[in-house]
C-alpha cells in the first residue's frame, strides 16, 4: 500500500512539474504583453505587470499586418484539417479492417515517415509546387500541409477505427444494413470523437507552421501569422519584445479556444452506450 500511494505521489508530482514547464513560458509571455517598456527595460523584471497597459497590442496592431495574416493562416489550416481528415477516414478504415501484409507495411511506413526533417523534403515540394504554378500561393501551401500532416492524422484514424468492434458492423448487417449504410450509421458516429481529435491536430499543426510557410510564401499579402511575427526582430536581431509578445499571445488564442470548445469531445467515451447489454 506504501509503494502504491509512493508512486501515485511521484506520479503527480511528475505531472506538476511538466505542467509547471508547459505554463511558465507561456505566463511569462502574458506578462510582458502587458507590460510598458519602462518595465520591459527594469534591471529587476517582475511576474506581474506594475503598469498594465494595452499599448503593445495598438502597436502590434499598427506595425503590422496581424489580422489579414491570421486570416491567411485561418484558411490554410482549416482547409488542411478538412481536406485530411476526408482522405485519412477512409484509408484508416481499410487499413484497420483489412490488415494484410501491404496494410501492415503502409502503416510502418506512416510511422517512419514523421522522422524525416522538413529540410530533406523542401526542395522537392518546392519543384513540384513550382511544376503546378501553386508557388506563392495559399493552396500550394494548404496542399504542402495535407501532405505533412495526413501520415500522423492516418495513424490516429486506424487506432481509433480499431478501437470500434467489428461485432457492431456485423450485427448491422444481419439487420439487412448494406457497407455504406454501415458505415455511415453506426462506424462513423462512433468515429466522431477521433475524427475531432484528429482535425484538431491537423488544424494546430497547420496554424502553427513557419518552415513551409516561410518558404513557399513571398508576397507579404499571402503570409501567414507565424512569419509574420518574424517581421517584429529587427535586421540586427534586436526584437521588438512588448509588441511582439502581444501578437504571439494573440497567435495562440485561437489553439486554446479550440481545445476548450471541444475538450469533452475528445476525452469523452467513444463507445459510450454503443453495446447493449
Amino acid at each position: 500500500m506504501r509503494t502504491s500511494t509512493g508512486g501515485r505521489i511521484g506520479q503527480y508530482a511528475a505531472l506538476l512539474a511538466y505542467l509547471v514547464f508547459l505554463a511558465l513560458p507561456f505566463l511569462w509571455l502574458v506578462s510582458i504583453a502587458f507590460k510598458s517598456p519602462r518595465e520591459l527595460g527594469s534591471l529587476h523584471p517582475t511576474w506581474l505587470p506594475q503598469e498594465p497597459t494595452l499599448d503593445n497590442f495598438r502597436q502590434a496592431f499598427d506595425e503590422q499586418p496581424l489580422l489579414r495574416a491570421a486570416g491567411n493562416s485561418l484558411l490554410a489550416a482549416l482547409g488542411a484539417a478538412l481536406i485530411a481528415v476526408l482522405i485519412a477516414t477512409p484509408l484508416a478504415y481499410v487499413m484497420a479492417r483489412h490488415r494484410t501484409r501491404l496494410a501492415k507495411a503502409a502503416t510502418g511506413w506512416v510511422v517512419v515517415s514523421q522522422a524525416f526533417p522538413l529540410v530533406l523534403v523542401i526542395i522537392p515540394l518546392f519543384l513540384v509546387l513550382k511544376n503546378l504554378g501553386l508557388i506563392n500561393s495559399l493552396p500550394g501551401l494548404v496542399m504542402v500541409y495535407v501532405v505533412w500532416a495526413l501520415p500522423f492524422s492516418l495513424w490516429m484514424l486506424v487506432g481509433y477505427v480499431r478501437a470500434v468492434p467489428a461485432e457492431l458492423e456485423e450485427a448491422a448487417a444481419v439487420d439487412g444494413a448494406g457497407r455504406l449504410r454501415t458505415l455511415v450509421s453506426v462506424t462513423a458516429p462512433l468515429l466522431a470523437p477521433g475524427i475531432v481529435a484528429t482535425a484538431l491536430f491537423a488544424f494546430i499543426t497547420a496554424w502553427n507552421e513557419f518552415f513551409f510557410a516561410l518558404v513557399l510564401l513571398k508576397t507579404p499579402e499571402k503570409q501567414t501569422l507565424p512569419v509574420v511575427l518574424t517581421h517584429f526582430i529587427g535586421a540586427e536581431g534586436v526584437a521588438d519584445l512588448g509588441p511582439l509578445a502581444a501578437a504571439a499571445f494573440l497567435a495562440t488564442l485561437p489553439s486554446l479556444a479550440v481545445f476548450a470548445i471541444i475538450q469533452r469531445r475528445i476525452t469523452g467515451g467513444m463507445l459510450t452506450g454503443a453495446v447493449k447489454s
